[in-house]
């Protein structure tokens, strides 16, 4: 299983950015996936999840509204849309998937909201 996160970069507050998640060695479609973001000092956070069928989405309540979760299961991509970002969204974001009871991670992507 290989996860590969792009998209990161330095927005002003107010911006929008949109994350993706290219994943590779087990079949994309079957497994439920997320992201988490990890600000720096603090412990990684769930931002949201998507099923693998993308027909249902779960978000943290401090960016429901303002992030949208999808995926596309024939280029094997998982994205995450982020608008109206603010400086407190500025970490680290990771894409993840639970397969055969492992969990994978990416190497993550950084985002920084700053003026």
């Amino acid at each position: 299983v290989h996860l590969a996160e792009s998209g990161g970069a330095l927005v002003q507050p107010g911006g929008s950015l949109r994350l993706s998640c290219l994943a590779s060695g087990y079949t994309f479609g079957n497994y439920p996936m997320s992201w988490f973001r990890q600000a720096p000092g603090k412990e990684r956070q769930l931002v949201g999840a998507i099923a693998g069928n993308g027909g249902g989405t779960n978000y943290d309540a401090s960016v429901e509204g303002r992030f949208h979760i999808s995926r596309d299961n024939v280029k094997n991509t998982l994205y995450l849309q982020m608008n109206t970002l603010k400086p407190e969204d500025t970490a680290v974001y990771y894409c993840t998937v639970r397969v055969d009871n492992t969990r994978y991670w990416g190497q993550g992507t950084q985002v920084t909201v700053s003026s």
